[in-house]
Formats: structure tokens, C-alpha cells, sequence
């Protein structure tokens, strides 16, 4: 059986159906979102009034920092009102509107990670054209080309979704609306859209990938090449912290959003999506921050001024 797209609601099973871990759930979840949120936010201001992080890197940073908070929170705090209600109902057009932001801002983040390599390529690399290079224009440039292309991959995923037909009952097993669990309720047969996820999200992925690949072998070709172990020190310090983040990120959305068969394991699927969608935005202000001295030195000039 299947109904108007319009008309369609869907059920949302949630996280578990264990009634005992709703609580448990719901206050580790509360946590994590409030520290994601506070320590983006925090890091996007501090970079904001800080006049030494006025840098490419920390731009690029701050739309990290940015784009995690949206990506929490698009997926969080409908997860948290789940957790507390009986009925877990969402309606076709919230949605399709859920996953169509998600699909923008996780592509607008794997450029984003990509972009921040092709800036540790310049720095280190060509350090002499580097403000020539990475001047604020082409910055701006990047970052616009950033939420472009997500923004063209969510026209050609969302559009060809809303086409489909989804059989009854419309139970989404999982605890937002992304895409694999919706093209498992499709009575319609979802080939299209399946070759537009894979190659949308494995074009953008690839792409970002290459990037990120040629951008190190050319930075890392680089620092053998320098004579002093504290300045090899230094170069690998820039990079290991954008290399943590991108390990977390990209392994995590590979294992999800490139896989063809709509039979995967829904729990694995949902341990992964929790990991991306709400622990990994929660670590990254870290993972930038706890051995950033430019960033520690900028905290503790603001904190000394406000005390």
C-alpha cells in the first residue's frame, strides 16, 4: 500500500524502544548538544574578536565551527523531543526539509575540511605566494563554492526523493530522516535515486578526498625536506589536528552514504549516525583547540581583559 507523498507522515522508531534508556538517553544527548553548541559558538566568537585569528586557517575554522552547530542541530533537538514523546510523528514536508539541510551541511563540511587542506598545502609549501594565494577574496570564494555544492546536491537528492512513493506503515527505523532508511520504504523502485546518493555523495567525498590526499603528500614531501626536527615539529602540529578530524569525519560518512544495498544494519547504522551527527561536532572545537597555542593565547588575553 502506499499514499500521496504529501499526505504522508512518518513514524520515527527513535533510538530504542527500551523504555528504561529514554531518560539516560535523553540527558547524555542533552549534554553533548549543549557542550557542542557552546563550545562551536565559543570558538566562532572567539575567532571573531581575536585580531591574531584573522588567518585563512581560522577562517576556514570558524565556518567549521559553524557549520557543526547547523549539523547538530538539525538532527538533536527533534531527537530529544522523540526521546520524551509517545508519538514519534514527523510529517512528509518537516521531513523532507530535515534531510535536505543535513545533505548541505555535510557537504558543505566535507569541502569545507578539503578547502582547510589546500590551505596547509599553501602555507607550508608555498609559504612566500601564501597571502597572495590565500588572500581574503579567494577565501570568500571557497567557502561560497563550499555551501554551493551542497546546495546542488540537495536539489538533485531531495527532488528525486520527493518522487518516490513509500509503502505503508511509513516507520522510519531509525531516529532522524536520512536518506537510506527513507529509500527502504520506497514501494517505488529507487534506482535513480540511489545512483544520484552514490554519486552525488561519492563525487563530493572523492573530490574532497583528492584534495586532502594530494594536498598532504605534497605537505608531508615538504617537511622531510626541512633540516631541523623542531621545525618538522611545527609543520606536523598544523596538519595532525586537521588530519584527526578529517579521519573521524570522512570514515564515518563513507561507511554510511557509500554502500548501494538498502539492507545494511540499521543498528550499525544508527551507532555511526550518532557518532557524526553528534559526538563528532562535539570533539572538533577540541581537536582544534587543546594544542592550538595561537588559540590558547587568544582565550586566556580574553579571559585576562573580562576578569
Amino acid at each position: 500500500m502506499e499514499n500521496s507523498s504529501t499526505e504522508t507522515k512518518f513514524i520515527l522508531l527513535g533510538m530504542t524502544a527500551n523504555h528504561q534508556l529514554t531518560l539516560p538517553l535523553f540527558g547524555l544527548f542533552f549534554v553533548i548538544y549543549f557542550i557542542t553548541v557552546l563550545w562551536n559558538l565559543g570558538l566562532v566568537v572567539l575567532i571573531q574578536v581575536s585580531h591574531r585569528l584573522h588567518t585563512p586557517m581560522y577562517f576556514f575554522l570558524l565556518n567549521l565551527s559553524f557549520l557543526d552547530v547547523c549539523f547538530s542541530s538539525i538532527t538533536t533537538p527533534k531527537t530529544l523531543a522523540n526521546l520524551l514523546s509517545q508519538l514519534q510523528e514527523v510529517s512528509f514536508f518537516a521531513c523532507m526539509a530535515q534531510m535536505a539541510l543535513f545533505i548541505i551541511f555535510a557537504s558543505a563540511e566535507c569541502n569545507v575540511l578539503a578547502s582547510m587542506a589546500y590551505d596547509r598545502y599553501i602555507a607550508i609549501c608555498r609559504p612566500l605566494l601564501y597571502h597572495i594565494t590565500m588572500s581574503r577574496v579567494r577565501c570568500l570564494l571557497l567557502v561560497a563554492g563550499c555551501y554551493f555544492g551542497g546546495l546542488l546536491n540537495m536539489v538533485a537528492v531531495t527532488s528525486s526523493i520527493t518522487q518516490l512513493s513509500f509503502c505503508q506503515p511509513h516507520i522510519i527505523s531509525h531516529f532522524f530522516c536520512d536518506i537510506p532508511p527513507l529509500l527502504a520504504l520506497a514501494c517505488s523502485d529507487p534506482w535513480v535515486t540511489q545512483i544520484l546518493v552514490v554519486g552525488c555523495g561519492g563525487f563530493t567525498l572523492v573530490t574532497s578526498v583528492l584534495v586532502i590526499l594530494v594536498s598532504y603528500m605534497s605537505i608531508f614531501m615538504t617537511i622531510m625536506d626541512i633540516p631541523s626536527v623542531s621545525g618538522k615539529k611545527k609543520a606536523f602540529s598544523t596538519c595532525a589536528s586537521h588530519l584527526t578530524a578529517v579521519a573521524l569525519y570522512y570514515g564515518t560518512t563513507m561507511y554510511t552514504y557509500l554502500q548501494p544495498s538498502r539492507h545494511g544494519s540499521q543498528a550499525g547504522n544508527q551507532m555511526v549516525s550518532v557518532f557524526y551527527t553528534m559526538v563528532i561536532p562535539m570533539l572538533n572545537p577540541l581537536i582544534y583547540s587543546l594544542r592550538n597555542q595561537e588559540v590558547k593565547a587568544a582565550l586566556n588575553k580574553i579571559l585576562r581583559y573580562s576578569l
